[in-house]
């Protein structure tokens, strides 16, 4: 299930509310907690570059 988050987020990263809304919802409903971690570090590394990327990232998993 990580490689599909993970490409489904690549795909959509051109529109930052729909980013926002399936990484939520990838956090919620299909990963486990070792897979979470694995997203994080991913998503920090793919998008480090781009900073309303990375406030998204920060505020989802703050939580």
């Amino acid at each position: 299930m990580l490689d599909y988050v993970k490409t489904l987020l690549q795909k959509i990263s051109f529109d930052l509310v729909l980013f926002e809304k399936e990484l939520k919802k990838s956090l919620s409903f299909y990963l486990e907690t070792q897979e979470i971690q694995a997203l994080k570090e991913w998503c920090n590394n793919t998008f480090k570059y781009s900073t309303p990327h990375a406030n998204i990232i920060n505020a989802c998993f703050a939580k």
